[in-house]
């Protein structure tokens, strides 16, 4: 496990309708990703109906703050059907099976796969993606923004600072 694992796992959770479930493990988020404490913070905070109506604001809106990572890609053509299943051909071939509600290309589903395997290929491979929701998420004005900081400066490369 690489030793932004932590980051990764927590930062799924983050990203991830802010249920019950959810609120009960933030203090465990707080300490175990410092990172995210800016948000972790503010979802402490804030009341649990107002945090989930402003993830359903800021997620639930279109494709600018899409957590489907080919969607940044591929838009909403025809290719974008095959993306996700690539998603999945990678998980099968680290010896996962992808069985979410959501699509394997969904951006927490991609974090906790490369917390547990270490293997950071698909968040690399689609870091323009992650740079272009940070900085949609920046531009928002959401706490959001800082979990996306987070993963952003994990990866290889200079991250664009732009938002």
């Amino acid at each position: 496990m690489p030793s932004d694992a932590v980051l990764y796992q927590a930062a799924a959770l983050c990203l991830t309708y802010p249920d019950h479930d959810f609120r009960a493990r933030l203090p465990l988020l707080r300490e175990a990703a410092p990172q995210l404490r800016e948000f972790t913070d503010h979802a402490v905070l804030t009341p649990a109906d107002e945090l989930a109506a402003h993830y359903v604001r800021v997620f639930d809106s279109g494709s600018r703050h899409s957590l489907h990572l080919s969607r940044w890609r591929d838009g909403d053509t025809g290719r974008r059907g095959r993306s996700p299943v690539r998603f999945g051909d990678v998980y099968r071939a680290h010896g996962l099976e992808f069985s979410g509600e959501e699509l394997p290309d969904f951006l927490p589903a991609v974090l906790e796969f490369t917390a547990r395997t270490g293997d950071i290929a698909l968040l690399t491979e689609h870091r323009e993606a992650l740079e272009q929701l940070r900085s949609g998420l920046t531009e928002f004005g959401t706490p959001y923004a800082c979990v996306l900081d987070a993963v952003c400066a994990t990866l290889p490369g200079v991250s664009t600072g732009e938002g």
